[in-house]
C-alpha cells in the first residue's frame, strides 16, 4: 500500500527508471539504471523521506488475516485469488497443494486403492469392510460364482472424489487386487480349496439348469430364444 508521502516524476530519466547514456559501441545505445531515483522511475523529496508510516520507501508493510476457502473437488495445483489484496499488484493468489494419502491415491474426481486378497478369497470370494476417507465403512464382496483375477479392479459408483463445483456428483471408487500366492499349501488350505471348486461346479450348474429352464419357456411360448442370442452376438 502507498503511503501519504508524495512522489514526481524523476527528471534524470524522465520517468522511465533508466537513463539513456549514448556511447559509440558498434553503433549501439547503452541503457544504465538512473542514479538519481535508483531505477524506480519516481523520486520523493526530501520532506517526505521522513515519513512515518513508509520512511520514505513509498510503502507500507501490513499484515492482514486472509481466510482460505477451499471448495469441495478442488484439485492439486488449483489457485485460489483475493483481489485487491496485492502490493501494487491486482491480486494475491493462493495456490492448492495436495497432500498425499498414505492409502489412497487421487486421479481427477476418481479415487484407487490397493487391497491383497489370498489365493482362497480370490477363488472362492470375500467380503470385508473398507474405512473410506470420511470414516465410512464400505461393504465390499464378491458375487456368487466370481472369480478374481491378479490384477483386477472393482469399481464403487459415487464413492470417488466430489465433482468441483457440483458437490452432489462424486467419481468413483476403484480397487485394484493383488492375489498373494503361498508357496505351498496346507492339508487345510487344499480342503477349502477343494470346497470352492466343488461349490464353483454347484453354482455353474445351477446357472446352466436355470438357462434351459428359461430357453425351454420361449420355445413353448414362441419367444424366439434363437433370435436372442444371435442378436447378442452382434
Amino acid at each position: 500500500m502507498k503511503s501519504a508521502a508524495s512522489t514526481e516524476s524523476c527528471s534524470g530519466c524522465q520517468g522511465s527508471g533508466v537513463k539513456i547514456s549514448i556511447r559509440q559501441i558498434d553503433h549501439g545505445m547503452v541503457q544504465q539504471p538512473c542514479d538519481e531515483c535508483r531505477g524506480t522511475g519516481e523520486t520523493i523529496s526530501d520532506k517526505d523521506r521522513c515519513c512515518p508510516g513508509c520512511k520514505g520507501e513509498k510503502v507500507v508493510q501490513e499484515k492482514k488475516i486472509l481466510e482460505v476457502h477451499v471448495e469441495k473437488g478442488m484439485q492439486h495445483g488449483q489457485i485460489i485469488t483475493f483481489p485487491g489484496e496485492a502490493n501494487q499488484t491486482p491480486n494475491t493468489v493462493f495456490v492448492v497443494t495436495q497432500k498425499d494419502h498414505p492409502k489412497f491415491r487421487r486421479a481427477g474426481d476418481n479415487l484407487f486403492v490397493e487391497h491383497t486378497l489370498s489365493l482362497t478369497e480370490a477363488l472362492g470370494g470375500f467380503q470385508f469392510a473398507l474405512t473410506h476417507l470420511d470414516g465410512r465403512q464400505l461393504l465390499i464382496k464378491t458375487n456368487p460364482g466370481e472369480v478374481v483375477k491378479p490384477g483386477t479392479y472393482k469399481a464403487v459408483n459415487d464413492e470417488g472424489m466430489p465433482v468441483y463445483q457440483r458437490p452432489s456428483v462424486k467419481g468413483k471408487l476403484y480397487i485394484h487386487f493383488t492375489i498373494e500366492f503361498p508357496d505351498s499349501l496346507t492339508m487345510e488350505q487344499c480342503k477349502a480349496l477343494e470346497g470352492v471348486s466343488n461349490e464353483e461346479i454347484r453354482i455353474r450348474k445351477a446357472q446352466a439348469q436355470a438357462a434351459e429352464v428359461y430357453d425351454e419357456d420361449d420355445d413353448m411360448h414362441g419367444g424366439g430364444g434363437a433370435e436372442r442370442v444371435q442378436c447378442a452376438q452382434q
